[in-house]
Parts: structure tokens; sequence; C-alpha cells
């Protein structure tokens, strides 16, 4: 009993002593699913650089996370080790019952209620680079930013994303690369190995000692196409060999560097939406204007694909929430919605979501929400896109990814299923970095 202890003290120094703290690489592929690289000869993909990291490093067989399954209360959850009630990032667009933010993101960090790793990593004296990580607009503790941030895809977002970036950076890792950046809207492979040359240019001209870089066309082609498509499975073939090419620039600049692999969460297809914004306007929940626009409002759908908060304009307004309940629990009772779960406040909280949402609806995997844009085509309707995520986190579907490899990390070490929350705790340890706002503990190798 006293040797194993040892063993778990010695362990945890070597990854939290300043003398043996390293640098990291902290990459993320959007939407891969664990299954993707464990069993890529099965799915027939080539992906030797993803497959290394199973057999040079750790890695877990799935990534329980957050609710809601979405890309920036995800990639916010990993990069601060809290669940978003705690983060503060629910969702990935802003609330916006009266639709005037033109489907405006939570782009800015100002938003994320508890340190980053990124702050965690400046505060431990490393030097700290971003490209395109979500959430990232304005951070506090990278000297070199290029954050992710568009508006309409017109030529004046460039000039956003360099008046947000590192002041001088824009300007100059074009110069250095002799094409332009990506626009942040861009979200196929294109922009993908484009962001990832410029990754390589920001670490030969930089060196930082803790990167990260995110990687988004492969969700947004199983988005597009579906999960295990042929097209998918092109673009994460690409991406592979892009992320060699920046593992490569990284061990030239830094030969210790631990590099972690991450996704935010899985992937499934999907057929069919159920549109409670149709359903609140026909309850008299919303009230629309002439022009078809939100006149008021006592309950407003908030939709994440695979799921959708439940908000009222007034939380202790005990007639609407009953309302609001029976319309749900009517749904529920169609086999046509698809809403296999209505949790309430203490449910919610339970589950670390959304702590202003007074209910929060899960459909079975297949269905997603719809939009206000398509409310007025009826109640249920097909699905505009054939993947999605967004289910609660209970769905073996929604499971992300992990794999770390590097100085310290076991060869082929299987970690088993692991919590998003320790992700955060475990980078930072490596680092020589403390995240005391973390839920859990960092893992042990």
């Amino acid at each position: 009993m006293l040797r194993r202890l040892l063993i778990a003290v010695l362990a945890l120094l070597a990854f939290s002593s300043p003398a043996l703290a390293r640098p990291v690489l902290l990459i993320s592929i959007d939407g891969l699913r664990p299954g993707d690289v464990l069993e890529a000869d099965k799915r027939g993909l080539k992906i030797p650089t993803l497959r290394r990291f199973v057999r040079d490093g750790a890695y877990a067989s799935g990534v329980r996370g957050v609710l809601p399954s979405l890309t920036y209360p995800s990639h916010t959850t990993i990069l601060t080790g809290t669940s978003p009630a705690r983060h503060g990032i629910v969702a990935n667009q802003t609330f916006d019952p009266l639709q005037i933010n033109a489907s405006g993101w939570y782009w800015y960090a100002r938003d994320i209620k508890v340190p980053t790793l990124w702050e965690a990593a400046k505060g431990a004296g490393l030097s700290v680079g971003n490209v395109h990580w979500p959430v990232s607009a304005g951070a506090a503790g990278i000297d070199w930013n290029l954050p992710q941030i568009w508006r309409s895809g017109h030529a004046d977002d460039a000039k956003l994303l360099s008046a947000l970036a590192t002041p001088g950076l824009f300007s100059e890792l074009e110069a250095a690369r002799g094409e332009p950046y990506a626009q942040g809207i861009v979200e196929d492979i294109g922009g993908d190995e484009n962001r990832a040359r410029y990754a390589i240019s920001l670490i030969e001209r930089h060196a930082p000692q803790f990167l990260t870089v995110y990687y988004t066309a492969y969700d947004h082609q199983q988005h597009q196409d579906g999960p295990d498509t042929a097209s998918a499975h092109a673009v994460l073939e690409r991406i592979d060999a892009a992320v060699a090419t920046v593992i490569a620039a990284e061990r030239k600049a830094h030969p210790d560097a631990v590099i972690a692999l991450v996704s935010d969460h899985g992937f499934a297809a999907v057929t069919r939406t159920t549109n409670l914004f149709r359903a609140f306007i026909d309850n008299g929940l919303i009230t629309l204007g002439p022009d078809g626009k939100v006149q008021s409002w006592k309950a407003m759908p908030w939709p994440g694909a695979g799921s959708a908060a439940i908000m009222l304009a007034q939380p202790d307004d005990a007639m609407t929430k009953t309302a609001v309940a029976a319309v749900l629990a009517a749904l529920q009772c169609d086999p046509q919605s698809g809403i296999v779960r209505v949790a309430d406040a203490a449910e919610i909280a339970a589950l670390g979501g959304n702590p202003a949402a007074s209910f929060y609806v899960s459909f079975k995997i297949g269905t997603s929400a719809g939009s206000f844009a398509d409310q007025a085509e009826g109640l249920y309707g097909p699905a505009r896109n054939k993947g999605t995520h967004g289910w609660f986190p209970a769905a073996p579907e929604m499971r992300a990814s992990f794999m770390i490899v590097g100085p310290g990390i076991p060869k082929g070490r299987a970690l088993g299923e692991i919590d998003q929350r320790a992700i955060a705790p475990t980078l930072a340890a490596i680092m020589g970095a403390a995240m005391p706002m973390a839920e859990l503990p960092a893992l042990r190798f």
C-alpha cells in the first residue's frame, strides 16, 4: 500500500515540478469520435498520425462531455476543467430571443467566468499561442493570438480578425506565409490546411511553450454529409496529414514537448427536426408581430441541435413554468417529437448545464431541435443537415476523444473512459501550472 502511494506521489511530482515542466501542444479536431482512431482500419481510414498517438502514447476509450455537447461549451470545458454552469459558455450562439444579434456566437473570452489553461500557462512563466480556438477573442494570457471570429464572410471579416489578433501578428504571419489567412467563417478542409500552415509559421517564429490549434473541417463535413461517409473520411485523412506537419514543427522547436489531441464531442446521423418555436407560438408563449418577428415572449427555446434549453422571460413566473411544462409533456407523449427527456432545474444543475434554463429538452438520436427560421414550416420536418451532435452527454454517440504522447507518457496506455473536465488539470500539471478551479483532479498515467 505504501509503495503504491509513493509511486502515485512521484508520478504527480513528475508533472507538477517546475523543473520537469514540459511545453504542450494542444490540438483539437472537431467531431472526432474515439472509434475513428481506435477502429481506423475497420472504418477504412488512413490516419497514421492519429494512430501513432495510440501506439506511442496514452488514450481514452471515450471522453464523457458536457451539456450541451456542442463545440463552444465543450472547448471551454477542455480549457478550464469546469462545466458550462461554472465557466459560462452554455451554448454556441448567444441567447437572442428577439433575433437581433445576427446569429452571434460566444466568440469573446471575456464571457468565460473562470481561469483558462492559457492564463495558467502564462502564470507559470510559459509563452502562449493560439490558432483559431473557440472563445478566444480578447483572451487573457495569450502572447500570440489568432482568435476564431467571423460575422458575414465579407472581406471586412479579415479586418475584424486583424484588429482582434495580437497586434502585428496577423500581418507578420501573412507576410511570412505569402498567402492570406483563412476567414473565420471558412470551415472546410482548405481552411484547416491554411491554419495549419499558419500554426507552423507561429511555431517557427515564436515557439510558444503552450499552443492551442483547432481544426473544424471534419465537423463541417459530417454536418453536411453525415458521419461514416466517404467525404468525411477524406477530410479526416487530410487533417491527419496537416496535424503531422504541425507536430513536426513543434518537435523541432521543442523536442521535449507533450502533444495532446482532443475533440469536443461525437457525432450521429440526423433525419428529423422538432420545432419547439412552433409549439411555443401555437400555445401563446411567443407572440409574433405582423413582420413575422418576435414581438414578445414568455418562454423561448434555445436550440442546441440534439437538445434545447428552455428559457423563461421571468424565471420565477410559476404560471408560465406550469404552462411550459404542460406543452413539453404533451409533446413528449407524441412519438413523432423524439423527445426522450425533459430535465428540470435540479437535473440541469446535476448535469452542469445552463443554470438560467428552466427546462432542458433532450431528443433521441436522429432528431434535433428546429430553428426559429424554420418555425413557419410546422412542428415536424426533415433535418437540414445529415449529421449533428448536441444531445445529452450520456448518449454513447456523443463520446469525444483524448490522446496524449511525449516524455513521461507511457506508450500504449489505455485510460478507459474519462471525463472532459479532467483534461485541463492534466495538461496544467504537465506544464507545471495550476488549475485550482478545475472540478476534477489530473489524470494519472
